[in-house]
């Protein structure tokens, strides 16, 4: 049998990069394994492809967020003599917002493969739940490591019991060392040692243990408590060793500085195993239940430590039947009792050890190698799945590289600037609450596709200016002036309706919690004003942002409530000016259109309603049925706008109405998986490029913004914020969408990214 396998991979630093690599040396064990024709694909975390110095074995590097590598590493594997391949799934490891991008790769692939999930959410968004599905329909068998995941896959997910297969996480095959070093070296010598080992971060609840240890070294004054691993690399780039401190802060006040011990480094297994044999007790302290695999603790497992743990969902399964022991979170008084109790009876103590050990051996990597073995040659005599038809060509290498120079030129320490006299921010203009809220939208976008700094560095100020226009009574003001004075009471309809899409956005989405918290204060305060809208615009930006607040909070009645009050209002509208061939929500078409069939989509999807998916799919055809008469996007121009059985007035074009109309198609072929609508999102985004009425682009290379709008014989060369936002976001859905697929040439990033 030959084997590609897609995963990160040593000498990255990585637990996936250990699993693989182990997965990788228990296969070739068997004699149907052909190691030569067998190779890697490494997953890299920078542009660099000659980051690390793989071994022979990789022969394919993917930068983590260059999404044509993913299609050329497809075409690698399809060309190549391998029968299968093998993917090991983490959300982090793979490019795009929750790792999108491998799906393209998954999509072009037409070798059958197994996909291990390492990660199982027990609340996942809209996104991470889409993908988890796609690779489920494409994989010839999901693996999990536990019983648990395996009940969020059918129960959360929907995924058939059939497609998913329980394999334990593998562990070392290896025996304790009669002359342990680590055990006869001084550090240990003389001591009762208790035993924590991984990357350390804040949610390992490592001050848990140091609160412990005053009452254990009260009873065992020899105990050491020793922490092995770096910090967390995330950690140490935004805060650096301030956790690391904190701890040894903390064993100071408490008087157990001498008890504890840091080994700051990276172990190989077998130097691991011979910590771990050494040891009195392991111990993971962890913070939550929602860990569903944990390889540290199968290793302890396997070394045949005594296992001392919180009572996360891998730690209820490996440690039952007295393989281990469980303490509440955080209880360090309970922790204390429980090693007391174990390093003063002995039997208790080498009873726990020998339940561990002897299950381990079951979980040794030659046994779990073998399992593996069967359900690939199982992939293999299955019949191939169905693959999707290829859809329509987006060049992600044609696109302009996201540039947020323009955007940071209009924005200054109050928010962004809403106009610009061509590409010069007009200050006298001021600001707006419309503006700053596309604009946070935006950010968040831009943070989630590709972690985005600068972004991220500009989401504060419009957090700040969304909440500075934010009325006592929760509504909002639109309009400040550059000396910021307020320059209206109450802000539009519209205005309140796009700055709650912004917000929902945040709750859903937000890079850290202290934003999502922010968000989710301002947006409570306004959910008394929903009933009080009165316009359809209003209405159906605030559905929008009611859709993503209820991804991050499905079970929210009071906000489900709203949203279908307002939904019922749109459809409604439809139902009541629906003539003929007339399938819209108004007798007139006039002003950001595709927002009207979005809301309800966005409806539908948070709700499940029929009649809003119906009613959005016939208004879209509505809207189709006008707008590429001539293979490139038209849409509804500002001068008269459309009537009701008229004629489309073509101009003036406006950026906004053609990011509506980019986020409809992305939207509905998101849900509806035809596509036909992925070549509409194209192809209304090709607009801003130049593929339009007049065949010039809006986007300037120049400048990073965009004209504000397409007049019958040029554009308006005023780059404003609205436009530019316009732009990016729809930029940004393009990268987004979940099964896009691209069809390109030979590209000299083949062999770039090719290891001979």
């Amino acid at each position: 049998m030959k084997i590609a396998y897609i995963s990160t991979y040593p000498p990255r630093e990585c637990g996936l990069a250990t699993f693989n690599q182990n997965l990788v040396n228990a296969l070739s064990l068997n004699p149907t394994y052909d190691a030569n024709k067998s190779f890697v694909v490494a997953m890299n975390e920078s542009d660099d492809v000659n980051e690390h110095q793989y071994p022979n074995e990789v022969k394919f590097v993917i930068r983590q967020q260059n999404q044509q590598d993913y299609l050329e590493a497809a075409d690698f594997i399809n060309n190549s003599d391998v029968d299968t391949c093998i993917i090991e799934h983490e959300f982090g490891i793979y490019g795009g917002n929750s790792g999108v991008f491998l799906l393209s790769l998954i999509n072009r692939l037409k070798k059958p493969f197994i996909t291990i999930l390492h990660t199982v959410l027990k609340e996942p968004n809209f996104m991470q739940q889409t993908i988890i599905k796609e690779i489920a329909s494409k994989s010839a068998k999901l693996v999990v490591m536990s019983k648990k995941a395996v009940m969020f896959l059918t129960s959360i997910y929907q995924i058939p019991k059939v497609s998913i297969q329980l394999i334990e996480h593998g562990v070392p095959d290896l025996e304790p060392i009669v002359n342990n070093q680590i055990a006869q070296s001084e550090l240990f010598r003389g001591k009762k040692v208790l035993f924590t080992f991984g990357l350390i971060s804040r949610n390992k609840g490592l001050e848990t243990v140091i609160k412990a240890l005053p009452e254990i070294v009260a009873k065992h004054p020899d105990v050491l408590y020793m922490i092995l691993g770096n910090t967390h690399p995330g950690v140490v780039k935004h805060n650096g060793e301030e956790y690391r401190d904190s701890l040894k802060a903390l064993a100071k006040d408490l008087g157990v500085e001498k008890n504890i011990v840091f080994v700051n480094k990276f172990v190989s297994e077998e130097e691991l195993h011979q910590y771990l044999t050494a040891c009195c007790l392991y111990i993971t302290p962890y913070l939550n239940e929602a860990q569903i695999t944990s390889g540290t603790l199968s290793y302890a497992i396997g070394a045949g430590a005594a296992v001392i743990s919180t009572p996360y969902w891998h730690a209820q399964e490996l440690l039952a039947d007295n393989r281990g022991k469980l303490f509440d979170f955080k209880d360090h008084h309970k922790l204390a009792a429980i090693v007391n109790d174990l390093l003063s009876d002995n039997d208790k103590y080498q009873e726990l050890k020998k339940n561990a050990y002897e299950y381990g051996l079951n979980l040794r990597w030659p046994a779990i190698g073998s399992i593996y073995l069967n359900v690939l040659n199982e992939a293999l005599s299955a019949e191939v799945k169905a693959q999707r038809t290829i859809p329509p060509i987006i060049d992600v290498e044609g696109m302009p590289a996201l540039n947020l120079n323009h955007i940071a030129l209009l924005t200054d320490d109050t928010g962004i600037i809403q106009h610009a006299r061509f590409g010069i921010p007009n200050l006298k203009e001021g600001y707006c609450i419309d503006d700053n809220a596309r604009a946070l939208i935006m950010s968040l976008m831009a943070v989630e596709q590709d972690k985005n700094k600068r972004a991220l560095a500009l989401m504060p100020i419009y957090l700040s200016f969304i909440q500075y226009m934010q009325t006592e009574d929760g509504n909002f003001r639109n309009f400040l002036s550059f000396n910021r004075q307020y320059l209206d009471e109450v802000g539009s309809e519209d205005s309140f309706g796009r700055t709650i899409w912004a917000l929902g956005y945040l709750v859903s989405s937000a890079p850290n919690n202290s934003y999502r918290e922010f968000g989710r204060e301002l947006f409570s305060h306004c959910i008394k004003h929903f009933k009080e809208l009165k316009y359809l615009r209003g209405k159906a930006n605030t559905i929008i942002g009611l859709s993503y607040y209820l991804n991050a909070h499905p079970g929210d009645e009071l906000i489900s409530q709203e949203i279908n009050m307002l939904a019922d209002a749109l459809v409604a509208s439809y139902r009541e000016n629906k003539d003929g061939d007339w399938h819209w929500f108004e007798d007139i078409l006039t002003y950001d259109n595709a927002i009207l069939p979005l809301a309800l989509l966005h409806h539908y999807e948070a709700t499940g309603n029929k009649e809003s998916y119906q009613v959005a799919m016939e208004s879209i055809a509505f809207l189709n049925s006008f707008s590429f008469e001539n293979g490139y996007l038209n849409p509804v121009g500002n001068a008269g706008w459309m009537k009701k059985h008229g004629e489309n007035p073509i101009y003036d074009q406006q950026a906004l109405e053609t990011m509506a109309m980019v986020l409809l198609y992305a939207k509905t072929f998101e849900i509806t998986k035809d596509d036909r609508y992925l070549n509409l999102m194209h192809m209304s985004y090709k607009w801003f490029l130049g593929e339009n009425s007049l065949h010039i682009p809006l986007y300037d290379y120049e400048t990073n913004g965009c004209a504000d709008g397409l007049q019958f014989n040029s554009v308006n060369r005023n780059q404003g914020a609205e436009s530019t936002l316009a732009y990016f976001i729809s930029h940004l859905a393009i990268l987004k969408s979940a099964e896009m697929e691209y069809e390109t040439l030979s590209s000299p990033l083949l062999e770039a990214n090719k290891i001979s």
